[in-house]
């Protein structure tokens, strides 16, 4: 394929992403509003302890982030996104290690194995005899759950290089370091990302479940006080926040996946190319 024909290709492609990207954003969104919308009218005369309307819900979720947002809304955040980053780092770098020496990997297999089948949830009596009640235990809990996706599909990741690509490396002479930065890493970066979005979920379900077990602050915390109060628009309120705090992870991982595998997508179709 000439650089023309490539230059040509990108601009089309190029051209049609506004378009893309509202039909793309459309077809997300009608559905949530239209649920929403039932959701408002259905439960606008609602009585019901258990199910309050959803006007009142949105003024709780309201004064949950004007009123609570530094006390209990930015702690939640801070540990999630700390065991989440310490779960990514060290995943990247055990897993690339391990998927980088197959018979390292092979002799840990059954170790690694049973780790990953015990429930981070179940870890939570442990970490907070270890840590105590706070922060420190709840990252730690986050850490641990979040740590085997991304260690795992990174070795996915990294056995599946093709040998061409590793011929090309050699034959640049590139170091060990930069052949693993630049040339294993990005072709492993599909399955890397795809185990960072499902860590993402699973660091949401590790946060409430610690704030529920031993905390005096955060979102779970703000569900449970509320549940045990009878206060049901301010638990409703904080199980949506937990929803749109879930749904805008994913979305910011979706856009980062979608960055990366254009680039992963754009090297292989110019290998491609080059080949024909």
């Amino acid at each position: 394929m000439s650089t023309e024909a490539i230059v040509t290709a990108t601009r089309a492609r190029a051209g049609k992403t506004p378009k893309r990207r509202a039909l793309t954003i459309i077809t997300e969104i009608w559905l949530p509003i239209l649920l929403f919308a039932i959701w408002w009218f259905a439960s606008a005369d609602s009585t019901s302890i258990y199910f309050p309307s959803l006007q009142s819900i949105l003024e709780a979720l309201g004064e949950m982030l004007t009123q609570r947002f530094a006390s209990d809304i930015v702690p939640s955040l801070q540990n999630l996104g700390m065991g989440l980053l310490i779960a990514i780092v060290s995943g990247i770098a055990i897993g690339a290690l391990l998927g980088l020496s197959p018979g390292l990997y092979r002799a840990f297999q059954p170790l690694l194995e049973f780790m990953r089948a015990i429930p981070g949830v179940a870890l939570l009596p442990v970490m907070l005899v270890i840590f105590g009640i706070g922060s420190s235990m709840k990252i730690a809990v986050i850490a641990f759950g979040a740590f085997w996706p991304i260690m795992m599909n990174t070795v996915d990741g990294v056995l599946s290089v093709d040998g061409m690509t590793r011929e090309v490396s050699k034959s640049y002479r590139l170091s060990r370091f930069d052949h693993v930065l630049r040339v294993v890493l990005p072709a492993a970066s599909p399955q890397i990302i795809s185990g960072m979005r499902l860590s993402v979920s699973l660091s949401v379900i590790l946060i409430v479940a610690s704030e529920y077990i031993a905390s005096t602050e955060g979102i779970g915390y703000i569900e449970l006080m509320s549940a045990r109060m009878y206060q049901m628009d301010t638990m409703w309120a904080s199980l949506l926040l937990l929803g749109v705090l879930g749904y805008v992870a994913n979305v910011l991982f979706r856009y980062v996946e979608h960055v990366v595998l254009r680039w992963h997508r754009g090297v292989r179709g110019n290998t491609q190319g080059g080949q024909g």
